[in-house]
Protein backbone atom coordinates (compact mmCIF):
# COMPACT_ATOMS: atom_id res chain seq x y z
CA UNK A 1 0.00 0.00 0.00
CA UNK A 2 3.03 2.30 -0.25
CA UNK A 3 1.74 3.89 -3.45
CA UNK A 4 -1.51 4.82 -1.69
CA UNK A 5 0.37 6.35 1.23
CA UNK A 6 2.42 8.47 -1.18
CA UNK A 7 -0.71 9.65 -2.97
CA UNK A 8 -2.37 10.48 0.34
CA UNK A 9 0.58 12.58 1.48
CA UNK A 10 0.56 14.52 -1.78
CA UNK A 11 -3.15 14.81 -2.54
CA UNK A 12 -4.83 14.01 0.77
CA UNK A 13 -6.46 17.43 0.97
CA UNK A 14 -8.27 16.84 -2.33
CA UNK A 15 -11.08 14.57 -1.23
CA UNK A 16 -14.79 14.66 -0.52
CA UNK A 17 -15.71 14.06 3.15
CA UNK A 18 -18.63 11.71 3.83
CA UNK A 19 -18.64 10.56 0.21
CA UNK A 20 -20.71 7.46 0.94
CA UNK A 21 -23.55 9.58 2.35
CA UNK A 22 -23.54 11.71 -0.80
CA UNK A 23 -23.61 8.65 -3.06
CA UNK A 24 -26.35 6.89 -1.11
CA UNK A 25 -28.40 10.09 -0.82
CA UNK A 26 -28.14 10.44 -4.60
CA UNK A 27 -29.21 6.83 -5.15
CA UNK A 28 -32.22 7.24 -2.88
CA UNK A 29 -33.22 10.42 -4.72
CA UNK A 30 -32.82 8.83 -8.16
CA UNK A 31 -34.81 5.75 -7.14
CA UNK A 32 -37.59 7.92 -5.67
CA UNK A 33 -37.77 9.91 -8.92
CA UNK A 34 -37.86 6.65 -10.87
CA UNK A 35 -40.76 5.36 -8.76
CA UNK A 36 -42.89 8.50 -8.52
CA UNK A 37 -41.87 11.02 -11.20
CA UNK A 38 -40.00 9.66 -14.22
CA UNK A 39 -39.41 5.94 -14.67
CA UNK A 40 -36.74 6.64 -17.30
CA UNK A 41 -34.46 8.81 -15.13
CA UNK A 42 -31.86 6.04 -14.77
CA UNK A 43 -31.64 5.78 -18.55
CA UNK A 44 -30.49 9.41 -18.75
CA UNK A 45 -27.91 9.03 -15.97
CA UNK A 46 -26.29 5.64 -16.65
CA UNK A 47 -23.10 4.96 -18.58
CA UNK A 48 -23.44 4.53 -22.33
CA UNK A 49 -20.66 4.84 -24.88
CA UNK A 50 -22.94 6.18 -27.59
CA UNK A 51 -24.38 8.79 -25.20
CA UNK A 52 -20.90 9.87 -24.10
CA UNK A 53 -19.82 10.28 -27.71
CA UNK A 54 -22.95 12.37 -28.25
CA UNK A 55 -21.67 14.83 -25.62
CA UNK A 56 -23.53 13.61 -22.51
CA UNK A 57 -20.42 13.83 -20.34
CA UNK A 58 -22.40 14.08 -17.10
CA UNK A 59 -22.95 10.33 -17.28
CA UNK A 60 -19.31 9.81 -16.21
CA UNK A 61 -20.36 10.95 -12.74
CA UNK A 62 -24.11 10.43 -12.51
CA UNK A 63 -23.97 6.67 -13.19
CA UNK A 64 -22.89 6.07 -9.57
CA UNK A 65 -26.21 7.58 -8.47
CA UNK A 66 -28.16 4.85 -10.26
CA UNK A 67 -28.78 2.01 -7.77
CA UNK A 68 -28.16 -1.47 -9.11
CA UNK A 69 -31.48 -3.22 -9.63
CA UNK A 70 -31.24 -6.98 -9.53
CA UNK A 71 -34.92 -7.50 -8.73
CA UNK A 72 -37.87 -5.71 -7.18
CA UNK A 73 -38.02 -2.65 -4.91
CA UNK A 74 -37.06 -4.68 -1.81
CA UNK A 75 -33.80 -5.85 -3.40
CA UNK A 76 -33.00 -2.26 -4.41
CA UNK A 77 -33.68 -0.92 -0.91
CA UNK A 78 -31.62 -3.70 0.72
CA UNK A 79 -28.83 -3.10 -1.80
CA UNK A 80 -28.77 0.63 -1.05
CA UNK A 81 -28.77 -0.02 2.70
CA UNK A 82 -26.00 -2.60 2.53
CA UNK A 83 -23.89 -0.37 0.27
CA UNK A 84 -24.25 2.43 2.83
CA UNK A 85 -23.43 0.05 5.70
CA UNK A 86 -20.21 -1.32 4.23
CA UNK A 87 -19.23 2.01 2.63
CA UNK A 88 -19.53 3.82 5.96
CA UNK A 89 -17.38 1.18 7.66
CA UNK A 90 -14.71 1.46 4.96
CA UNK A 91 -14.75 5.24 5.13
CA UNK A 92 -14.19 5.11 8.89
CA UNK A 93 -11.44 2.51 8.55
CA UNK A 94 -9.53 4.12 5.69
CA UNK A 95 -10.32 7.79 6.09
CA UNK A 96 -11.79 10.09 3.47
CA UNK A 97 -8.89 10.08 0.99
CA UNK A 98 -8.44 6.32 0.69
CA UNK A 99 -12.16 5.73 0.42
CA UNK A 100 -12.39 8.45 -2.24
CA UNK A 101 -9.52 6.81 -4.12
CA UNK A 102 -11.13 3.37 -3.94
CA UNK A 103 -14.41 4.69 -5.36
CA UNK A 104 -12.61 6.76 -8.00
CA UNK A 105 -10.64 3.73 -9.18
CA UNK A 106 -13.87 1.78 -9.46
CA UNK A 107 -15.41 4.62 -11.45
CA UNK A 108 -12.34 4.84 -13.71
CA UNK A 109 -12.58 1.11 -14.35
CA UNK A 110 -16.26 1.53 -15.26
CA UNK A 111 -15.37 4.38 -17.64
CA UNK A 112 -12.83 2.19 -19.42
CA UNK A 113 -15.26 -0.70 -19.51
CA UNK A 114 -17.93 1.55 -21.01
CA UNK A 115 -15.59 2.91 -23.69
CA UNK A 116 -14.36 -0.56 -24.65
CA UNK A 117 -17.57 -2.58 -24.35
CA UNK A 118 -20.37 -0.02 -24.74
CA UNK A 119 -21.80 0.19 -21.22
CA UNK A 120 -21.16 -0.31 -17.50
CA UNK A 121 -23.20 -0.06 -14.29
CA UNK A 122 -22.77 0.12 -10.52
CA UNK A 123 -22.98 -3.63 -9.85
CA UNK A 124 -19.24 -4.28 -9.66
CA UNK A 125 -18.60 -1.02 -7.81
CA UNK A 126 -21.08 -2.01 -5.08
CA UNK A 127 -19.66 -5.54 -5.08
CA UNK A 128 -16.12 -4.22 -4.68
CA UNK A 129 -17.22 -2.37 -1.52
CA UNK A 130 -18.66 -5.59 -0.09
CA UNK A 131 -15.52 -7.58 -0.94
CA UNK A 132 -13.28 -4.91 0.61
CA UNK A 133 -15.44 -5.02 3.76
CA UNK A 134 -15.16 -8.82 3.86
CA UNK A 135 -11.36 -8.61 3.49
CA UNK A 136 -11.08 -6.15 6.38
CA UNK A 137 -13.71 -7.62 8.73
CA UNK A 138 -14.06 -11.33 7.88
CA UNK A 139 -15.16 -12.41 11.36
CA UNK A 140 -17.67 -9.61 11.95
CA UNK A 141 -21.20 -10.95 12.36
CA UNK A 142 -24.13 -9.17 10.72
CA UNK A 143 -27.82 -9.99 10.43
CA UNK A 144 -28.89 -11.26 7.02
CA UNK A 145 -32.34 -9.76 6.27
CA UNK A 146 -32.04 -8.26 9.79
CA UNK A 147 -32.74 -11.73 11.24
CA UNK A 148 -30.14 -14.40 10.40
CA UNK A 149 -26.67 -13.96 12.01
CA UNK A 150 -23.89 -14.52 9.49
CA UNK A 151 -20.19 -13.71 9.39
CA UNK A 152 -19.13 -11.17 6.78
CA UNK A 153 -16.61 -13.54 5.20
CA UNK A 154 -19.48 -15.76 4.05
CA UNK A 155 -21.15 -12.78 2.41
CA UNK A 156 -17.87 -12.12 0.65
CA UNK A 157 -17.43 -15.74 -0.46
CA UNK A 158 -20.99 -15.92 -1.79
CA UNK A 159 -20.68 -12.58 -3.63
CA UNK A 160 -17.30 -13.55 -5.08
CA UNK A 161 -18.70 -16.90 -6.24
CA UNK A 162 -21.59 -15.13 -8.01
CA UNK A 163 -19.12 -12.77 -9.68
CA UNK A 164 -16.92 -15.65 -10.85
CA UNK A 165 -19.92 -17.58 -12.17
CA UNK A 166 -21.16 -14.53 -14.09
CA UNK A 167 -17.65 -13.80 -15.33
CA UNK A 168 -17.14 -17.33 -16.66
CA UNK A 169 -20.52 -17.38 -18.42
CA UNK A 170 -19.82 -14.17 -20.38
CA UNK A 171 -18.17 -13.52 -23.72
CA UNK A 172 -14.82 -11.76 -23.99
CA UNK A 173 -16.30 -8.25 -23.89
CA UNK A 174 -18.34 -9.13 -20.82
CA UNK A 175 -15.27 -10.53 -19.08
CA UNK A 176 -13.31 -7.37 -19.89
CA UNK A 177 -16.16 -5.26 -18.53
CA UNK A 178 -16.29 -7.18 -15.25
CA UNK A 179 -12.53 -7.06 -14.73
CA UNK A 180 -12.22 -3.33 -15.40
CA UNK A 181 -15.17 -2.49 -13.14
CA UNK A 182 -13.33 -4.22 -10.27
CA UNK A 183 -10.22 -2.06 -10.74
CA UNK A 184 -10.35 -0.55 -7.25
CA UNK A 185 -10.54 -3.94 -5.53
CA UNK A 186 -7.82 -5.44 -7.73
CA UNK A 187 -5.38 -2.61 -6.99
CA UNK A 188 -6.16 -2.44 -3.27
CA UNK A 189 -6.52 -6.13 -2.49
CA UNK A 190 -5.22 -8.09 -5.48
CA UNK A 191 -1.85 -9.09 -3.95
CA UNK A 192 -3.45 -9.97 -0.60
CA UNK A 193 -6.25 -11.98 -2.23
CA UNK A 194 -3.74 -13.89 -4.38
CA UNK A 195 -1.65 -14.67 -1.29
CA UNK A 196 -4.76 -15.93 0.56
CA UNK A 197 -5.79 -18.13 -2.36
CA UNK A 198 -2.31 -19.66 -2.62
CA UNK A 199 -2.24 -20.26 1.15
CA UNK A 200 -5.64 -22.00 0.98
CA UNK A 201 -4.49 -24.19 -1.93
CA UNK A 202 -1.36 -25.19 -0.03
CA UNK A 203 -3.44 -26.07 3.07
CA UNK A 204 -5.81 -28.21 1.02
CA UNK A 205 -2.91 -29.99 -0.66
CA UNK A 206 -1.30 -30.64 2.72
CA UNK A 207 -4.60 -32.03 4.11
CA UNK A 208 -5.06 -34.39 1.15
CA UNK A 209 -1.46 -35.55 1.38
CA UNK A 210 -1.73 -36.32 5.09
CA UNK A 211 -5.00 -38.25 4.71
CA UNK A 212 -2.99 -40.94 2.93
Amino acid sequence: MNWITKLERKYGRFCIPNLINILIGGQILVYAIELFVNQYISFYLSLSRSALFAGQIWRLFTFVLVPFSGGGPLSVVLGIYFTWFVGSALEREWGDFRFNLYVLLGMAGAWLACLLTGSADTYCLSLSLLLAFAMLYPELQVLLFFVIPLKVKYFGIFAAALWVFSFLSMGMLGKLNYLLCMLGFLLFFGPQAWHNIRAWVRREQWKRKNRH
